[in-house]
């Protein structure tokens, strides 16, 4: 009966990990969704935009960071950026590099 219970208990943290796995992923999708209007989707963005699908991730974190801070001068996208946390920012970043 403990072998039993031992292998359902395993089970269910592995199916609970790869749902979480897979939420994260999902969520950070969900993030960069947003972007679509101006970017396209998947960042992969109509002429006179700036293209982020393949981006460097460190670069695009970069440059949101410094639209959230001031930094870079933007007439939309310093309020864009406002609304997300640093984490979120990182998020996106990291699902817009991974696109091709």
């Amino acid at each position: 009966m403990k072998t039993a219970s031992a292998i359902y208990v395993l089970g269910l943290l592995a199916f609970c990990a790869g749902t979480a796995h897979a939420a994260g992923n999902h969520g950070s999708r969900n993030l960069a969704a947003a972007c679509a209007a101006c970017h396209g989707t998947n960042g992969h963005s109509v002429p006179g935009m700036a293209a982020l699908a393949g981006q460097d991730k460190a670069y695009l974190t970069k440059v949101m960071l410094e639209f959230k801070t001031g930094k870079r001068p933007a007439t939309l996208m310093h309020q864009i950026a406002k609304g997300y946390s640093d984490d979120q920012i990182a998020q996106i970043s990291e699902f817009f590099s991974q696109q091709k």
